[in-house]
């Protein structure tokens, strides 16, 4: 279908802009400009109301620990934001996981992981996955259900499906939400050429990110699990929501994973926006139809951690 009215405006403002693309600047750039369309853009009026929300650190990664007003034992998700693992913070995605405590009665505790190119792979690797296995072990302060999710959006994607992949972390995450993840760096996909640019996250600024992220590249690590998921043991892993838009240039590796997951026997909950753009889990303001999507992806992820599937 054509891409939405509202996401086509917003292209339409990103393209006669003026600014040069992403991959034409430096990361600190970069930095500013996300936080500009994300947490300078948001009005008070607009922040969602959760229950409570604060700051801690947890196996020393800085987090945010967003609780529901729900009473009694909920389950307990963390989050890791997107930003083709140089972008991004706690900030940024703030909202995101404001609508996910509130709209799935979760408390979401959100990972400030570290970022490239200050922090090259595998240190986000190696945060995601100290911060879940110490929430893993301390449950009773967080939600206090025993169902924990881990999920994130893009990189966070990413980082998501690799820290339910790990050895004790397998057996005790309940559910995973990856929301247009990136799966396999390696991989040759059409979407990536269909929609290669013009649609927000362009193929030149995949390239750009994965540069910072892994500078000094060897082939082989296109085929470590703890960079490129979708090459992992998957037999095992949790249930998984899959989501994806039409307009995006990792929508087929995601959808590769979501036919990946299936294939070994993972319980998975797909759901492809169509007319909709890599990043529409921000642009609800914008575009009515992101903000069904985004309600939609909250009530499959109430679904997924409230009533865990074998």
């Amino acid at each position: 279908m054509p891409v939405d009215p509202g996401i086509a405006v917003l292209l339409e403002l990103i393209a006669g802009s003026g600014y040069p693309p992403m991959h034409e600047g430096t990361p600190e750039i970069a930095r500013k400009a996300f936080r500009a369309m994300t947490v300078d853009a948001t009005q008070p009026e607009q922040v969602v109301a959760v229950g409570s929300v604060s700051d801690d650190v947890v196996a020393g990664v800085p987090v945010r620990i967003y609780r529901p007003a729900a009473e009694g034992p909920v389950p307990t998700l963390v989050f890791l934001h997107g930003g083709g693992f140089v972008i991004g913070d706690l900030d940024t995605h703030d909202q995101t996981c404001r609508r996910l405590c509130a709209g799935a009665d979760v408390v979401v505790v959100s990972a400030d992981y570290r970022l490239a190119p200050e922090h090259v792979w595998p240190a986000a690797v190696d945060d995601a996955v100290a911060v879940t296995t110490a929430v893993a072990a301390d449950l009773a302060s967080y939600g206090g259900s025993p169902a924990l999710g881990v999920g994130g959006d893009s990189a966070g994607g990413n980082l998501a499906a690799i820290v339910a992949q790990q050895p004790g972390l397998r057996e005790a995450i309940a559910g995973q939400l990856l929301i247009y993840p990136a799966v396999d760096p390696g991989g040759e996909y059409a979407s990536r050429e269909e929609n290669a640019s013009g649609y927000f996250l362009e193929q030149a600024g995949m390239e750009w990110f994965f540069a910072h992220y892994v500078p000094d590249l060897d082939e082989t690590l296109l085929d470590d699990p703890r960079l490129a998921p979708l090459r992992g043991e998957l037999a095992g892993v949790a249930p998984a929501v899959v989501v994806t838009a039409e307009y995006d240039p990792l929508r087929d590796e995601g959808e590769a994973y979501a036919d990946a997951l299936a294939a070994a026997g993972v319980a998975v909950d797909r759901v492809r926006y169509d007319g909709l753009i890599h990043g529409f889990i921000d642009m609800g303001v914008l575009s009515p139809a992101a903000a069904a999507a985004v309600d939609d992806v909250v009530a499959r992820t109430r679904s997924l951690l409230h009533d865990p599937r074998d």
